[in-house]
């Protein structure tokens, strides 16, 4: 007997808080430019004081099971 499985749904969630670059210019000395140049990025997202890897997670499985 041979088990198989398969992706039927597929989620992702991210946090609300945007720390963009310009608001790193307001902070450090440094620019939206200097930092897009180096690395590409242009915001990240923070998570509240109170929020684990595994609340991240459980948000996304619930898009993933509804997605299946």
């Amino acid at each position: 007997m041979h088990l198989r499985s398969r992706i039927t749904g597929v989620g992702s969630y991210v946090p609300e808080k945007v720390l963009s670059n310009l608001d790193l210019e307001k902070m450090v000395d440094t620019s939206d430019k200097w930092i897009t140049e180096r690395t590409g990025i242009r915001e990240r997202r923070i998570v509240k004081e109170n929020e684990a890897t595994s609340d991240l997670s459980f948000e996304a499985s619930i898009k993933a099971l509804r997605n299946a």
